[in-house]
Parts: C-alpha cells; sequence; structure tokens
C-alpha cells in the first residue's frame, strides 16, 4: 500500500495544480481580447485533444504499465504552463490548451488503472475508488481560490510559471517514488496437493459492458464543462475571480461532504450512480429555472451529488471489466468524459445568450439516466453476497 500513498501524495499536489487553474483561465483568455464564444472553442479544445490521448493511454498502460504515462503527462502539462505564462494572444492560448488536453490526457486512466491493480477485492478496490475521489476532492477545495489569490497577488505570469514547476517536481519525484504492480494470473494459487478454491470474487466472470453506461460520465461531464464555463464569467474584476474561485471551492466541499459519509459504500454502486445521476440532473433543472435558493447552496448540491456518483461510477467499471483490461476500461471512461467536456462548453458559448446554459446539462442528465441500462442492476443484485 506505499504505492497508493505515494500515488495520493502526488495526485493530490497535481490536483491542486490543475484545479487553481479553473477560476483563472477564463479572466485569462478575456485579458487576451478573447471573446466568450472563443473561450467556448477553447475549452471544448482542450478537450477533444483528450480523445488521441485516451486511445494511446488505453493500449499503453495495459502493456506498459502506469509509471511512465503519470511521469511523462505530468512533466508535460508543466512545461506548456511555462510556456503559457508567456502567451500573448488567444491562439497562442488556444494552441498551448490544445496540448496540454493531450498530454494530461494520460493522468486518469495511468493513475485509476494502477490502483484497481493493487487489489483483486472488490471492496478494497471501492475504498481506493473512494479515496481517489477524496483527495481529488480535497485538493479541489482549496486550489481554486489559490488560484484566484495567487493571480491577485502576483499576477497571471507569475502564477502560470509557479503552477508549471510544480507540476515538474511532482513528475521527478513519481518517477522514484511510484512502481508498477502487474497482475498475476492467478492471484491466490493453492498449496500443492490441495484443490483450488473457487473463486470469491465476480471479477473472475466478467460482465459485457454496456456502451449505453458510458452515456453517464459523458453527461456529467458536459455538465461539468458548462460549470466551468458559466462560472468565471461572473468574474469582471480581481475581486470578483476571487468570489468565483470560492464557488469552485463550495462544488468541492459538497463533494468531500458526501465522500465523508462511508456508509454510502454499502449501497450497490449501480444504485449510487442511477440515484446520484437523476438528482444531480434535478439540481441542474434548479439552477437554469433560478429556483429561490443562493447560488451557493445549489453548488454544494451538485458537489454532494458528484461525490456520490464518481466514486461509485469507477467502482462500477471495475466491477463490469471482470478484472482485467483496466487501461482501456478507464481509457475509453476518461474518452467519454472529452466528449462530454468538448459539448458542454461549445454548446453554452453558442446559446448562453438565448437560455440558460444548465437546461442543457439537465436534458443530457436525463437522456443518461434513462438510457442506463436496466439488466446490470439485476446482474448487481445477484451479486451483494460478494461486497
Amino acid at each position: 500500500m506505499k504505492t497508493a500513498v505515494w500515488l495520493y501524495l502526488f495526485l493530490f499536489v497535481a490536483f491542486f495544480d490543475l484545479h487553481a487553474q479553473y477560476p483563472i483561465l477564463t479572466p485569462f483568455a478575456i485579458s487576451l481580447g478573447a471573446a466568450p464564444s472563443f473561450i467556448g472553442l477553447m475549452m471544448g479544445m482542450y478537450s477533444i485533444t483528450h480523445l488521441p490521448g485516451n486511445l494511446i493511454a488505453g493500449f499503453g498502460v495495459d502493456r506498459y504499465g502506469s509509471r511512465f504515462f503519470i511521469v511523462f503527462s505530468l512533466m508535460a502539462a508543466g512545461v506548456v504552463l511555462l510556456f503559457q505564462s508567456h502567451v500573448t494572444n488567444p491562439w497562442q492560448l488556444l494552441l498551448l490548451r490544445s496540448i496540454s488536453g493531450f498530454v494530461l490526457a494520460f493522468l486518469s486512466p495511468a493513475c485509476l488503472s494502477l490502483l484497481a491493480k493493487m487489489t483483486t477485492d472488490r471492496a478494497e478496490q471501492g475504498k481506493l475508488m473512494a479515496g481517489n475521489g477524496l483527495v481529488h476532492t480535497l485538493a479541489s477545495v482549496v486550489s481554486p481560490a489559490a488560484g484566484a489569490y495567487l493571480v491577485a497577488k502576483i499576477g497571471f505570469t507569475t502564477a502560470f510559471t509557479l503552477l508549471g514547476w510544480i507540476l515538474i517536481v511532482t513528475s521527478v519525484c513519481a518517477l522514484f517514488f511510484i512502481r508498477d504492480i502487474k497482475l498475476n494470473a492467478e492471484p491466490n494459487p493453492a498449496p500443492a496437493g490441495q484443490a483450488k478454491s473457487k473463486p470469491k470474487l465476480p471479477l473472475e466472470q466478467p460482465v459485457p459492458i454496456p456502451w449505453l453506461v458510458f452515456l453517464l460520465p459523458v453527461a456529467l461531464s458536459c455538465a461539468q464543462g458548462i460549470l466551468s464555463f458559466e462560472l468565471p464569467l461572473l468574474a469582471k474584476t480581481q475581486e470578483a475571480m476571487m468570489t468565483t474561485g470560492l464557488l469552485f471551492s463550495v462544488v468541492s466541499i459538497g463533494a468531500l461532504v458526501t465522500l465523508s459519509m462511508l456508509f454510502l459504500n454499502r449501497v450497490s454502486a449501480y444504485q449510487r450512480t442511477l440515484w446520484g445521476s437523476l438528482i444531480l440532473a434535478i439540481i441542474y433543472f434548479g439552477i437554469a429555472s433560478q429556483v429561490p435558493l443562493p447560488l451557493m447552496v445549489m453548488l454544494l448540491f451538485v458537489g454532494m451529488a458528484k461525490g456520490v456518483i464518481l466514486p461509485a461510477l469507477s467502482t462500477l467499471l471495475i466491477e463490469l471489466s471482470g478484472g482485467a483490461r483496466y487501461g482501456r476500461t478507464f481509457s475509453v471512461l476518461s474518452i467519454a468524459f472529452s466528449v462530454g467536456a468538448f459539448i458542454g462548453p461549445m454548446a453554452a458559448g453558442q446559446i448562453r445568450e438565448h437560455v440558460s446554459p444548465y437546461y442543457i446539462a439537465f436534458v443530457a442528465l436525463m437522456i443518461a439516466v434513462t438510457l442506463l441500462p436496466l439488466h446490470i442492476s439485476r446482474n448487481h443484485s445477484s451479486r451483494t453476497h460478494f461486497s
């Protein structure tokens, strides 16, 4: 488990660094003369360039392990940030964000695959996925406000330079402290002279993953992309940018609340994914229709729903993968996230003058929830005694 501790530490630093950019990229692009529609294009290109990286990671992680891809992703993203600190026009920023999207596409499949390989026990894998979500959330609680504070104090150029060097140093540390884990064909061989025991885990009996399952991460990232596009546009001054950073932190605090509710892990991954997504869709509808609640409260609810969904979705895919090809499974998951993150900001940039983009988030989530295959639930109910 020493590898898990180091991985969590490096993930915390990496997520902190990346989330710190959320509230400052849009104001930075505006300062370069970018229009809202161009900002939507920039965010969409960052996501769409994930796709080739996701495809490479899917096969590469399974064949060569996670360590190389983690180190490369962090190192390359840090170098891109150093160049980003010196851009002078929106097109240069678009190019660098596109490159950043490609190199960071390797990070999530590599990390999730390494975590999944640390044990063949379903309950332990669920805890590791929850730990990943917890680390991600802890980093994102303080990082948006920290990023806005950095820019307010030292400016865009120095802030991007500092964040870039943090990623580079983290990649060097990961090179020395992260080790790959190989899956054995028979993780628990029986002693000589004894009959092999029956497999205890349903992971030995894979269930084909229905492609409709991946509509949900598309919808989730579409909704998140719309939120990431809309919130920074509220910032017109440096003081307002600080407020925007706090709003992003509120979402993360909400996720931290539900991630801390460990009793939720007793509920099947399918049920948590289904009901969490339905509740999230209703919350986005409330934001779009301007229900009489403060925006900060609604964002807290968004975070709480995400804190239920994301670990459950990862656990669900592990269960369906059959205990093999984790790299490819999480690569497809990352591709789905990338597609949604491309669609969300692009659509928001085009229609925001006519209708609230949050309605798109609501519709996308409702479609995904409606089409989530029901036979997964039946299969899970027959296996609950393994949990």
